[in-house]
């Protein structure tokens, strides 16, 4: 069972329906015994980064989330959900849940902001990206992006008035900046391999 963490912010339902046109096992919860049992997470998110850590130490999802992270159990943030991973955002100046050392960084560019929209992915080796062609486009709704300490974690560059991160991998611990569920048949790839993931990895509690 993949579980989609319910934290009051989201595209739950965007997420949940991709998962069922999968044939995928996926339950939305914010329930923290469900979490627990979960084979996968999936951290979506639509908001501010702020409101999003608010809501995740009121319901003490946060420390849950670290914890399963730390069994090895595989995770895929999307959009606000990965950058949730990561040490620090601009946005509200925001504490995050720090699995992922790094900053989140508003955009400075002469481009509109955000971003919205279709954009290409420049892959790096990837199991997320495994039978997706390399600057396939995928869609984009974010006015900040990821700056991780450790470079090669990269798997996925965007260029959007600088070339920044839009994907990463370390170890059991995935994020993309886009919306999978969004960007049609590659989005439905990425999604099927991440849960090929959860699967050969099978975690429980």
């Amino acid at each position: 069972m993949i579980v989609i963490i319910n934290y009051g912010l989201g595209n739950l339902g965007s997420v949940k329906n991709a998962l069922d046109k999968l044939g995928v096992d996926s339950m939305i919860s914010k329930s923290i015994k469900e979490i627990t049992a979960g084979s996968g997470l999936i951290l979506p998110g639509v908001g501010s980064a702020s409101e999003g850590m608010r809501n995740l130490r009121k319901s003490g999802l946060d420390k849950v989330i670290i914890k399963q992270v730390e069994k090895k159990k595989p995770i895929l943030g999307i959009c606000l959900g990965m950058q949730l991973l990561f040490s620090f955002s601009e946005e509200g100046n925001a504490e995050c849940l720090h699995i992922i050392e790094g900053k989140v960084k508003k955009f400075n560019t002469e481009l509109k902001v955000p971003q919205i929209g279709w954009n290409q992915v420049k892959q790096k080796p990837s199991k997320l990206f495994l039978g997706i062609k390399d600057k396939s486009y995928f869609y984009f709704v974010h006015s900040y992006y990821c700056q991780p300490k450790d470079r090669k974690i990269e798997t996925g560059m965007t260029d959007y008035g600088i070339n920044f991160c839009s994907a990463i991998e370390d170890k059991n611990v995935f994020g993309v900046q886009f919306h999978p569920e969004k960007s049609g048949e590659d989005g439905l790839k990425l999604l099927k391999n991440f849960t090929d993931i959860v699967y050969a990895n099978n975690t429980g509690n």
